[in-house]
């Protein structure tokens, strides 16, 4: 009889209520092996003659956790049900009137609906109190509408549709921008968003110089006003150029920042994300303006865009753990690495779509996000304390190694497949992080093109990790060795499971005669600065982005939590998002040593 896969209870659970195959009381998927003979068989099947050899490719890197495909890959490939297996998406651009309103609403209710998570920007929509100029009614302003949504996605989740998730982002010079950043200090509000803000250099350098900011929106939305009224151009949502916007206020830009950072301080949001550095790292910006990210950050994408996800799980390539011999299988990362590729490129031909225009980007880029979880287990598996200089090099090791092969598998793709089609060879391989890969990948890139706009990302991975025996999730440090957290079932309950660490379990169960060493170390060890510069050291090998929560004590001082994102920024981070405990947000997560605390990827900030 073959052993389970499963060590602890609540990973069978996770995989029974979210990605068993079933159709009523009818139980397709008898095992988690079952579930992957049919990822394996359905994405093998556009592999031609070479579907046999494919499907036993797929499968080897599926069985034991190897690799961890995006749960609506898990959840929907292969059963006939006509969903997405794409976990993000960004919605079109809001028009601002009631008529664009009610449609981008359904596109985002039908997206939810099939099983995607939402990424909204906006900022289009015209500021509470001004007038429009077409019929003359007096807006109630961004904030307000996105109730709607709210709404909208607590009725999704009463019909028994999974748990939906937003991202709802707005400039940070637009006129209601102390609304937006506020909007969730009321513990009722606006629950199933996340909420960040787009922060642009200019804001950063009258910040730095403590300038005047002027809050704008575009002046033919606006009625008309007195003449001499104030100007200026941006670059705005939805238009193809600057466009003349009229200043509606000022304030000090020293001032917004610190309401901004007041406001996570208190409530955990907003993020914010540094948007001009997003776009010009953005692999496509020769066609694409961002103005916004999937629901936990780690994809910005242009509207109607998309991206599936999948990671490596590290522990899994940790040979002789806990000896002094413990390394890294690097050759069979990369073995795993070229199958996955390959493995998530399928998925785009595969996948059914809520829009045609979805369709359109996802099959004109052809973005995939593929990254690693595990970290912080892998590290202490290695002897690695999470934050000593070998910590980063080693994460340094692993990034580098999937980016450079996931290129290499791409451009290899693309010989025999062709190229993505929105591909355009010189203003392609002029973005800046192509500039930065390997010569031969960028030889390979102008003689053959390549299969995906971009390959890499690392999202937050808190359900699939918890699924793969609860390992640590995405880059985070481990949260606590013993804990207890909140698990949703499928019908949308919460039921309390006490849990313990991957690492620490196969600690106990091989070395229990030894003390836990100093690599044994947990998020509330680390100071914020050590998160930051995890996060700093991958970016440059992420052509999307991270998604990372930057944990801090309940006690740490407003004037310490400000710098955090002022480091951020001059890091040269794409975002950055913190967790001080507070009474608003409660928690997913408990120590039963140490009382309440929150998990920096819970399952309620995440799509997966």
């Amino acid at each position: 009889m073959t052993q389970s896969p499963f060590e602890i209870p609540a990973s069978w659970e996770i995989w029974d209520s979210k990605y068993r195959y079933r159709e009523g009381s009818q139980v397709f998927d008898d095992t988690i092996e079952d579930t992957w003979s049919r990822i394996a068989r359905t994405l093998a099947q556009i592999e031609g003659g070479q579907q046999k050899f494919w499907t036993r490719a797929f499968l080897d890197i599926l069985q034991d956790f190897r690799f961890l495909p995006g749960g609506r890959i898990l959840a929907g490939t292969g059963t006939g049900r006509r969903v997405t297996l794409f976990n993000c998406f960004v919605m079109g651009t809001v028009e601002d009137s009631l008529e664009g309103i009610l449609d981008a609403l359904k596109e985002g209710a039908l997206t939810m609906q099939r099983g995607g998570g939402v990424g909204y920007d906006f900022s289009t929509l015209r500021p509470a109190g001004t007038r429009a100029t077409s019929v003359g009614g007096i807006a109630s302003g961004p904030v307000s509408f996105m109730r709607i949504w709210d709404s909208m996605c607590a009725t999704l989740l009463s019909t028994g549709a999974r748990r939906g998730a937003m991202m709802a982002t707005l400039r940070c010079d637009h006129p209601d921008i102390e609304d937006f950043v506020t909007a969730k200090q009321d513990p009722r509000e606006l629950r199933h968003f996340n909420l960040s803000v787009l922060v642009s250099d200019a804001f950063m350098e009258s910040v730095a110089t403590d300038a005047d900011w002027p809050l704008v929106f575009p002046t033919k939305e606006l009625a008309p006003l007195a003449t001499g009224t104030h100007s200026l151009d941006r670059v705005w949502p939805g238009a193809d150029g600057p466009v003349p916007c009229r200043v509606l206020r000022v304030v000090r830009a020293r001032g917004l920042w610190d309401r901004i950072i007041r406001a996570s301080y208190d409530t955990a949001e907003p993020g914010v994300l540094f948007i001009d550095r997003i776009n010009q790292q953005n692999n496509l910006a020769y066609r694409e303006n961002i103005t916004a990210t999937n629901p936990c950050g780690e994809v910005p994408l242009p509207p109607y865009g998309a991206c599936n996800l999948g990671s490596l799980n590290l522990t899994r390539f940790v040979q002789r753990p806990f000896t002094g011999e413990a390394s890294l299988d690097l050759v069979g990362m990369r073995d795993t690495v070229r199958t996955a590729v390959r493995m998530l490129d399928n998925v785009i031909d595969v996948s059914h779509f809520a829009m045609e225009k979805q369709a359109e980007q996802a099959r004109g880029a052809r973005r995939i996000g593929l990254g690693f979880t595990g970290l912080g287990d892998a590290l202490i598996m290695l002897g690695i304390r999470y934050g000593d200089e070998a910590s980063y090099r080693v994460a340094v090791q692993l990034m580098q190694n999937i980016r450079d092969t996931a290129y290499r598998t791409s451009t290899d793709l693309a010989r025999a497949k062709g190229a993505f089609p929105f591909f355009e060879k010189d203003a392609y391989l002029r973005a800046p992080f192509i500039q930065g890969l390997p010569e031969d990948i960028r030889n390979a890139i102008a003689e053959y093109g390549i299969r995906n706009s971009h390959l890499t990302a690392l999202a937050p991975t808190g359900t699939i990790s918890l699924l793969a025996n609860n390992i640590s999730s995405g880059i985070e440090p481990v949260y606590e060795f013993e804990y207890r957290r909140r698990v949703m079932d499928a019908d949308g309950n919460y039921a309390e499971r006490e849990l313990s660490d991957y690492a620490w379990r196969l600690w106990q169960s091989s070395q229990s005669s030894r003390a836990p060493g100093p690599a044994f170390t947990r998020a509330r060890d680390l100071a914020p600065s050590v998160h930051l510069r995890m996060q700093a050291a991958l970016q440059p090998f992420i052509d999307n982005a991270i998604s990372k929560t930057v944990n801090v004590a309940e006690d740490l001082a407003y004037a310490e939590f400000r710098e955090i994102y002022g480091e951020a920024w001059r890091l040269g981070l794409k975002g950055c998002t913190t967790f001080r405990p507070n009474p608003v947000t409660g928690t997913v997560l408990s120590d039963p040593a140490h009382g309440t605390g929150a998990h920096c990827c819970d399952i309620d900030r995440e799509n997966d």
